[in-house]
């Protein structure tokens, strides 16, 4: 699997054949100036919730590739309204793709849409695939339900919200990461706007002191596993 960071808390994820987009906020973030939408490939795009942070370049790529959504059933239904094919699911329901398993999970965050419209509630994904199991845990708070994911499966590697504010922060994704029982963590969702700018030394040696590895990706650089 190769995961390639777009920046805030967009990704792109390679699974075989197939190309996954996570929550594309590209093209309003200037620090991923260098990222051009029309360039990227997308089979899936995968919506956490419902903000302008996560879903501001959806419909342009959609356009582009012809990508199918996977989110929520309000998500799905309100781009289904535009004419945008997609799967809807909700919490704690899994299906399988012809890339993996895909189970929605719990995150605790809001979740609406910029023209006001209900977003459902916000989520997180695991993917159980043939290279291993990567969890996406969309914009959330510290949340008990995370102890619930290690009962289910074995997480190969965890991302992270760590920008605090709006969501986790550093001491509280080092927390998560024991409750998910996985030391491998991919951060995101920080730096974008001043309310989450981190000092990304101070952060990865907050988690090396407890035997974890923070990785924080430059925009546009991937990882495999």
């Amino acid at each position: 699997m190769k995961i390639t960071y777009l920046g805030h808390a967009a990704l792109a994820i390679e699974e075989g054949d197939v190309h996954i987009l996570v929550d594309p906020f590209i093209s309003p973030n200037e620090l991923a100036k260098d990222i051009d939408i029309n360039s990227l490939k997308a089979d899936y795009i995968m919506i956490t919730h419902a903000h302008e942070d996560h879903i501001a370049d959806v419909e342009a790529i959609v356009k582009n590739t012809g990508a199918k959504i996977i989110s929520n059933y309000e998500i799905v239904s309100y781009y289904g309204a535009k004419g945008i094919e997609g799967h809807p699911m909700n919490h704690g329901g899994s299906w399988q793709f012809e890339f993996g398993k895909v189970t929605y999970t719990n995150a605790v965050h809001t979740s609406s849409f910029p023209d006001g419209s209900y977003g459902g509630q916000p989520g997180g994904f695991i993917l159980e695939t043939s290279d291993g199991n990567l969890y996406v845990a969309g914009d959330t708070a510290l949340t008990m339900d995370m102890k619930l994911i290690p009962l289910q499966c074995k997480i190969d590697l965890a991302v992270l919200p760590i920008g605090d504010n709006f969501t986790m922060g550093i001491d509280s994704a080092i927390i998560a990461s024991d409750f998910i029982e996985c030391d491998e963590v991919l951060g995101y969702h920080y730096d974008t706007f001043g309310y989450i700018v981190i000092d990304h030394e101070e952060a990865q040696k907050s988690f090396a002191d407890k035997g974890k590895n923070l990785i924080l990706l430059p925009i546009g650089d991937h990882m495999t596993f």
